[in-house]
């Protein structure tokens, strides 16, 4: 059993508690607001973000960050990605120096264009040895409800990966590991793009063939872009890359294709943001993934037409699956 401390009590955080908790450890949850660690701690339930869902008794919540993160072996962290730099300035001193900090975040820093495990080793100077990213096709309220699914652990050591893998696995939730950090975050970040392409094309109304062709097409466009920063290309095959994109593209409960599917009916980027309960990690990532991808000379097509639809510099129903690099499909005889 390890001592976990999970920093971040929204959907994703406060399920990957549940999850590390049913696992065995010993797990307290840090909340920024005090009446949502009371609910948690007295209620078993976080009714904003996991409507329905009983949360198991063991599991504990603070607003306090010392006590929650005081002899943390391993420290989960879901914040919003463009909030993470301020919150480790402030939790920085807290963290056990001898802990593993693992990322639950799938976004790129607006300003930087580093990703989450970027942020957290240039903040917190741990070693890369010590940070590690979990990613795969996870939609929070389905593993909140218990229906099994998988993830992926990957960090620079094995053996760490490992640590984090059996931690977080459990009856309905298996994580697996690997060491391609890079292809394993990018694969969580750049699959919600996609999404937000597809929620586009399904509010404006086209149908499978539009929403399938873009999917695969977009898989190929970025996994150009992962391997070109140094991901290994079976990553992108894996749960990271084709499993998170699968289970995100279309699924009602994806915030990305939620937002895309407001953006394809005609409302303004600022109307989406407003109208989304929570953060919508895709919005923010496309235009630093976009610089990214000019530094490399990588064409990115399908990401640039997001891009111009939540700028109102295109109409959603001008989106088309076939502006890609054509030389990436099997030939013909």
């Amino acid at each position: 059993m390890s001592k976990i401390a999970v920093m971040g009590a929204g959907s994703w955080g406060t399920t990957f508690a549940k999850v590390l908790t049913d696992a065995g450890n010993d797990v307290t949850l840090w909340s920024r607001r005090s009446d949502l660690a009371h609910e948690i701690n007295n209620e078993h339930r976080n009714g904003d973000y996991l409507p329905g869902i009983e949360l198991p008794a063991a599991l504990r919540a603070s607003a306090s960050v010392a006590e929650v993160l005081e002899g943390a072996e391993q420290v989960y962290i879901a914040v919003p990605s463009q909030s993470l730099r301020s919150n480790l300035a402030e939790w920085a001193e807290l963290i056990p120096k001898n802990a593993i900090l693992v990322s639950l975040m799938k976004g790129v820093e607006k300003d930087t264009g580093l990703r989450m495990s970027e942020v957290i080793a240039q903040t917190t100077k741990f070693s890369n040895d010590q940070i590690c990213v979990v990613s795969g096709p996870n939609l929070s309220l389905e593993i909140a409800a218990e229906q099994p699914t998988a993830s992926v652990a990957a960090c620079k050591s094995l053996d760490n990966a490992e640590l984090v893998a059996k931690a977080a696995s459990n009856s309905y939730f298996t994580t697996f590991t690997n060491t391609d950090v890079i292809g394993t975050e990018f694969g969580g970040i750049l699959k919600n793009l996609i999404a937000v392409a597809i929620g586009i094309v399904n509010g404006v109304g086209y149908g499978q063939n539009t929403k399938a062709s873009i999917m695969t097409r977009g898989l190929a466009e970025i996994s150009r872009f992962a391997v070109a920063h140094g991901a290994k290309a079976k990553t992108m095959n894996g749960l990271a890359g084709l499993g998170d994109l699968i289970a995100t593209a279309e699924s009602p409960l994806s915030r990305n294709h939620k937002a895309g599917e407001m953006l394809g009916k005609g409302y303004r980027l600022n109307e989406v943001v407003k109208r989304l309960s929570q953060t919508a990690e895709g919005l923010a990532s496309i235009a630093p993934v976009l610089q990214l991808a000019e530094a490399k000379g990588i064409k990115m097509p399908i990401v640039e037409q997001v891009y111009l639809v939540m700028q109102g510099k295109m109409h959603p129903r001008e989106i088309a699956p076939h502006l890609t690099h054509e030389s990436d499909e099997p030939q013909g005889e």
